[in-house]
């Protein structure tokens, strides 16, 4: 159902135009009991991306990878954080931009993938929505290194684990990555369940 009718923009004001898009909108949004109240946000648009996690269940494993994120170091996470391959769609539809997205992260060739579900990963600030996929893999799948894109300040780390080590990894806080998080949990429910 559209809220459009219930928001008025008076005002956007452009704060950064950096790294990515940080905006300050002005807006009134009417409320259930019929009154018009005056808000203002700020909203960091950095794009939509998509996230993957390669999954083999002969084997039980997942491939994940590590990398440094400095505003996790900001915000006291001393370690490379363990994450799904991910990245931004830059105008390519979600699937073809995963699979090269996993391709230059992990050196992995994806042949099948499907999306489980998209999401909102931090609403209240970011524009950003994440979609999710999910692809089997075979060792004879990764045709190189992968290791991501040195231009764009990349050093990608590439780690095959068993599905339980990776869950594990959550519940002792060692991987905290929330769509890696996401993923897993969908692989423990409906990927692994039977294996």
């Amino acid at each position: 159902m559209s809220i459009a009718h219930r928001i008025k923009v008076q005002d956007v004001q452009v704060l950064s135009n950096d790294w990515y898009l940080l905006k300050k909108t002005t807006f009134s949004f009417l409320r259930e009991d019929g009154t018009w109240q005056k808000q203002s946000r700020e909203t960091y648009d950095r794009g939509n991306g998509a996230t993957i996690l390669l999954y083999d269940l002969a084997r039980r494993t997942v491939i994940l990878t590590k990398q440094f994120r400095y505003p996790a170091f900001v915000n006291g996470h001393d370690e490379l954080l363990i994450e799904t391959p991910a990245g931004l769609l830059d105008n390519a539809e979600p699937e073809a931009r995963i699979r090269a997205e996993t391709e230059e992260e992990t050196g992995f060739m994806v042949r099948d993938v499907r999306q489980v579900f998209d999401a909102f990963m931090s609403p209240g600030s970011v524009t950003e929505r994440l979609h999710f996929f999910v692809g089997e893999y075979q060792p004879g799948d990764r045709t190189s290194a992968g290791g991501g894109n040195v231009e764009e300040g990349e050093e990608i780390g590439v780690m095959e684990m068993g599905i339980d080590d990776a869950l594990a990894m959550i519940a002792s806080g060692t991987i905290r990555d929330g769509k890696t998080i996401m993923l897993l949990q969908y692989a423990a429910l409906n990927l692994f369940k039977d294996a």
